[in-house]
């Protein structure tokens, strides 16, 4: 099946909400520095401005299949959309601190509410070939939001604003979200969400338009999946017990890799290591291309290699990385390898957990819960990010090596854990998946 201009541009506006996922996620290492000296932050209050954001990113998540549910996938992006835009301006207009914490919290709750709403929707209108490629789509848009934060960052520092950069900084991603707000006016429904409301036709006209060959058997199929779970939607029934346990730990371990605690905090794990401010800027765009290029290897790679082969993968490349980081901070020698590490770290990222996370979630809940499975992934991804964006300064203050210890080490526990625990989900249709893991 070819991917017609339907699809396409369904897909593409669903994946713009990991642009700004990506860019919201990113941008704030470039202000903790301006941020600390407006604000007066000690190392406490600097982790809580950094995770607060985080913990909206928690209730978002948790919260976003009640919205997706009841509006629908695409409806609710647009609330999603809303609360981005609300955010930017808000930050870029904080009159003080409290007011700034408060519009961070808003925007974690649009984040939270993407990461489950965008790859769900994708998943959901995708065929089952092409469907790691174009969920990918959605990390794809993250890594260049995460890109273009840096970019961004770095382009505002050589303009020396002063002291309230920042405001610039944090400001910016207002415009990507009015785009994503009026495109998303433009797509269609998700077939199985229209189904799931008993609104048959509609749901056949959009498997027709995304240019699903055998559409009717593809509609009876997915007809046959909702009526088998009946009314029982129940997410914590026993026999959801696998995708739950491999939705939790794929975002747990996502978290564990250290990425988002790196990402927030780069330019000062740079400035630690003796490179000044705009040159820490630099090196993170150097790092953001890095996690772009290897986001696309993987995407090309994903529905041949498998989901399964990528964690693997990337589990023994991250830990061997993080060790040497590690290293180079308990030494204090060699601070000319910490961007080399970090750039490979960050490849190692891209290729594994980066590319399959919001894939492998989308896949293994069958229809009458994905909603509410979605946001349990999303949630301990989540979770797990803002306590560790939140101890992160503390931890890396008393020695900048820890932190990266126990990362290494928890990317061997995902190694065994992926290698005896986690089925591949390549080319099985949602149906399918729902069989094989014993719910149907």
């Amino acid at each position: 099946m070819k991917i017609n201009a339907y699809l396409a541009k369904s897909t593409g506006v669903a994946a713009l909400g990991g642009l700004l996922f990506g860019f919201d996620t990113a941008v704030i290492s470039g202000t903790t520095r301006g941020l600390t000296e407006s604000f007066h932050l000690t190392p406490s209050s600097l982790g809580l401005t950094v995770s607060i954001a985080l913990w909206g990113t928690i209730v978002g998540a948790m919260l976003a299949g009640i919205p997706g549910d009841r509006w629908g996938r695409r409806d609710s992006l647009r609330l999603m959309a809303v609360l981005y835009l609300v955010s930017s301006l808000g930050c870029a207009l904080a009159w003080n601190w409290y007011a700034l914490v408060a519009f961070r919290f808003i925007g974690g709750l649009g984040i939270g509410g993407s990461s489950v709403l965008a790859p769900m929707y994708i998943a959901e209108i995708a065929p089952p070939a092409e469907r790691g490629r174009l969920v990918g789509c959605f990390q794809i848009s993250v890594v260049l939001g995460i890109l273009v934060a840096y970019f961004s960052n770095y382009e505002i520092g050589l303009r020396n604003l002063g002291p309230l950069d920042w405001r610039w900084k944090l400001g910016i991603p207002a415009a990507p979200a009015a785009l994503f707000l009026v495109l998303l006016f433009g797509i269609l429904r998700s077939p199985r969400w229209l189904v799931k409301k008993q609104r048959i036709e509609e749901a056949r006209q959009v498997l027709r338009l995304v240019g699903e060959e055998n559409y009717e058997e593809e509609l009876q199929d997915i007809i046959r999946s909702i009526h088998l779970e009946g009314a029982q939607d129940r997410l914590f029934a026993w026999k959801y017990r696998v995708p739950i346990f491999l939705a939790v730990t794929i975002g747990m371990f996502n978290q564990l890799t250290g990425i988002n605690a790196i990402l927030y905090y780069l330019n000062d794990i740079f400035v630690r290591a003796g490179f000044s401010r705009v040159s820490a800027d630099l090196q993170a765009v150097a790092i953001g291309a890095t996690n772009l290029i290897f986001t696309l290897v993987a995407m090309s790679v994903i529905d041949k290699l498998g989901r399964r082969t990528l964690l693997l993968t990337g589990s023994v490349g991250m830990a061997g990385c993080l060790a040497g980081v590690a290293a180079v901070f308990f030494s204090g020698q060699h601070q000319t390898w910490l961007l080399w590490l970090l750039v490979g770290f960050i490849a190692f990222f891209a290729f594994s957990q980066g590319a399959v996370i919001w894939v492998y979630i989308s896949e293994v809940f069958p229809n009458q819960v994905r909603a509410k499975g979605q946001s349990l992934g999303s949630f301990s991804h989540w979770f797990m990010n803002a306590l560790i964006s939140f101890e992160f300064p503390r931890l890396a203050a008393s020695s900048g090596a820890y932190p990266f210890v126990f990362f290494s080490l928890m990317m061997v526990v995902q190694f065994f854990v992926v290698l005896f625990l986690y089925p591949e989900t390549k080319g099985i249709s949602l149906e399918e998946m729902q069989r094989k893991l014993g719910i149907a």
